[in-house]
């Protein structure tokens, strides 16, 4: 029968523990690898044999828990799961206080339970290319529940364990070796086994740092006065960072204090009880379900038209160096594309340019990047005023100012100047592309890429199909997207989309509750207390009313020729009124917030006399309206096919939108408070804040089959 674990000695009387899940790609810290880790360790109680190596058949060292097992972990099993992390966590601890040397040759990959795998071992050997590793369990909302969060505050110190485990950073074998968690890099894989043995023969009697009597960790424990000082601190910090959302990393925190006050074994033991307790909880089902399984399908081009071949752009032209052109600039250049980077002169290309320049200056400075490698991305991005220039290009990105007229001006201008086969992309983040698509002679070759801003920090791009687009022209741009380092989701065409429609409606209900009176920062702080990552008005601001004024007067011209009715909304008249009193947003220095050099910025006094901020008001009030007009809107671009997926609508609202992480999405929120219990909710909010909260047909088509948000 094949095992996980393989069990085989070699001449020098050394036995190596080969890991090899059968029938897998990757090995897994599952039931059959515990089972099959503690025959081993079992055998290794009656063998002869002077050490130990830990060493991978797959491309990877170790690829984690089996997140299939923890997802399906409810409170009614979950003492099975708590009996097999025990078993686990003894057996490795049976090796590591065994006297005798154990390594880990890390091969590839180790992250999570590899990670964990290794840190119990006495030394690591691992390849200098091609490695990853860490505990990045936290973006899962769990902890590390093998051992890492104990043994890597020993090692480490509690303060410079922090952000290892709470931010759950990944970090190259170099960055290893820095912290003392990496013994020796390699060239081969050979040289892996080489050096392991090498170790096992000069150190035959070995034991942990921490298990040596008089062992001080760095920084010391608990109970230390430098670090006692720091400790009322760090809740405080940690929750200015989550609201009090995210379980996992206080969770760790807490772990990480208790296990430096008790043995070693108690201290796994903790580590075990928080590990199940947020294995089971709704905000980890919520992460492994959006972060998990719906972002690996959108990485594995479940969207793509399957049947047409994988293909690479080499050179991209992009119509407009302003932040969002620039930063496409970037993000391409740095991917190894050539850019063309046209705007209506060569010195504001240039300046465009400058975007790159100072992003890149930053990495070297910061040593992320030599000098070489960044003149080496910055010689890709070629400046231009010229359209003849974009000759070559196999892809055009449009990101011109939202005026359909300028659009269908540059689409025609850049065309002339291409092959039949490129794709032409407009950037626009509300303009419908069908319409747009009419100024071009190739509409099938015709689609919308909205990317985010900052476009060098956001991760998703929202690709819309027009209704001439071809499939081709789809599975060319979501290459390109997952080329560029970014995640895609594909929508339907429709004013706004999927993300700007969604977006709007909490910008607008953050202004309409201005409006009514609800002070500036009451508003803001139920945002920031419901896991957003900016307030509605900071949001705004950063928008700015400006362009918002010219997407509502652009839609009701739109409307007007199509015959249809504008429906003002409450926040349009506080759009005015700011306007009016000249503060425009950030980019002006005034908005509903106060913008100074050298100074924090903060909530114009202002505010109050324009609009008031005596209202009465329930938090829980406020931050249910921010976080059920996103989820109805989302419902509802569902219901009219601008969505067709739950994936796409859960990640695209995260990543894009700034949607709280704990829910897992829009509608896995909708998912987790329960269909009837949503839909008597909205219905509530509606009879009090009007018909934007109207409970879309899909909900009540849900609640009555009893069914939930699933692909």
């Amino acid at each position: 029968m094949m095992s996980a674990v393989i069990y085989e000695k070699d001449q020098h009387n050394i036995v190596h523990l080969i890991l090899d899940k059968p029938n897998a790609g990757a090995n897994l810290m599952d039931r059959e690898f515990t089972e099959a880790l503690v025959a081993a360790v079992d055998k290794l109680q009656t063998d002869d044999w002077i050490g130990v190596v830990f060493r991978s058949n797959k491309s990877s060292f170790f690829a984690g828990g089996n997140l299939d097992d923890l997802y399906a972990t409810t409170h009614a099993n979950a003492p099975a799961l708590h009996n097999l992390v025990t078993r686990l966590k003894d057996a490795l601890r049976t090796l590591e206080t065994s006297g005798k040397p154990v390594v880990a040759c890390i091969n590839g990959a180790a992250l999570g339970g590899g990670w964990e795998l290794a840190l119990a071992c006495h030394y690591r050997v691992a390849l200098r290319q091609g490695v990853t590793l860490g505990l990045p369990e936290v973006t899962l909302g769990l902890l590390p529940g093998g051992g890492g969060v104990v043994r890597t505050t020993r090692l480490l110190g509690l303060q410079a364990a922090l952000p290892w485990l709470t931010e759950g950073r990944q970090f190259t074998p170099q960055t290893g070796q820095e912290l003392g968690l990496i013994n020796e890099l390699v060239d081969t894989p050979e040289q892996l086994v080489e050096a392991a043995i090498a170790w096992i023969k000069a150190n035959p009697h070995t034991q942990q740092p921490y298990d040596e009597k008089g062992y001080r960790v760095p920084g010391g424990t608990p109970g230390h006065p430098a670090l006692a000082q720091l400790l009322p601190l760090a809740p405080a910090m940690m929750r200015a960072k989550t609201k009090g959302t995210l379980p996992a990393p206080e969770a760790i925190l807490c772990a990480m204090v208790e296990s430096l006050q008790v043995d070693l074994e108690s201290a796994l033991r903790i580590e075990t009880r928080y590990f199940v307790t947020l294995v089971c909880s709704q905000v980890a089902k919520n992460m492994i379900s959006t972060f998990w399984y719906q972002l690996n399908e959108i990485k594995a081009g479940v969207a793509r038209p399957q049947g047409i071949a994988t293909t690479k752009v080499t050179r991209v032209g992009i119509l407009g160096a302003g932040m969002m052109g620039a930063g496409i600039a970037y993000a391409s250049a740095k991917k190894g594309i050539e850019v063309v980077l046209k705007d209506v002169s060569r010195e504001q290309a240039e300046q465009g340019k400058a975007y790159s320049h100072t992003l890149l200056d930053k990495m070297v400075k910061q040593q992320r990047l030599s000098e070489q490698q960044r003149d080496g991305v910055l010689a890709r991005i070629v400046t231009t005023d010229t359209a003849a220039d974009l000759t070559g290009c196999d892809l055009i990105i449009e990101a011109v100012f939202e005026d359909r007229d300028l659009k269908a001006r540059v689409t025609r201008e850049a065309e002339s100047q291409l092959a039949p086969t490129a794709v032409f992309a407009t950037n626009t983040s509300t303009l419908p592309i069908t319409g747009l698509a009419t100024a071009s002679q190739r509409p099938a070759n015709f689609i919308g890429l909205h990317f985010f801003s900052p476009v060098d920090k956001m991760p998703l791009v929202e690709i819309i199909t027009g209704q001439e687009t071809s499939d081709e022209t789809l599975a060319k741009a979501y290459d390109y997207v997952l080329q560029i380092g970014k995640t895609p989701i594909v929508v339907n065409d429709s004013r706004g989309f999927f993300t700007s429609r969604v977006f709007a409606t909490f910008a607008q209900e953050g202004m309409a509750m201005l409006g009514e009176g609800i002070p500036a920062a009451a508003i803001e702080n139920a945002a920031f207390l419901c896991g957003f990552p900016v307030g509605p008005l900071a949001v705004t601001d950063e928008v700015s009313l400006t362009l918002l004024a010219k997407i509502r007067n652009q839609t009701i011209k739109d409307l007007h020729a199509a015959g249809e009715p504008y429906l003002s909304h409450p926040s349009d008249s506080v759009a005015d009124r700011m306007l009016e009193a000249s503060r425009p947003g950030k980019l002006a220095g005034a908005g509903f917030y106060q913008y100074r050099a050298n100074e924090k910025k903060h909530l114009w006094p202002g505010l109050q006399e324009l609009f008031g901020g005596d209202t009465e008001f329930e938090l829980a009030a406020l931050q249910d309206r921010l976080l059920y007009i996103m989820a109805l809107e989302t419902a509802r671009c569902l219901q009219e096919n601008v969505l067709t997926s739950v994936r796409d609508a859960n990640i695209g609202s995260v990543m894009g939108i700034g949607t709280p992480v704990w829910t897992g999405g829009a509608l896995q929120f909708i998912n987790q408070t329960g269909l009837p219990a949503f839909v008597a909710r909205a219905e509530a909010l509606e009879r009090r804040h009007g018909e934007r909260f109207a409970v879309p047909t899909i909900l009540y088509a849900m609640v009555k089959a009893g069914a939930t948000f699933k692909d």
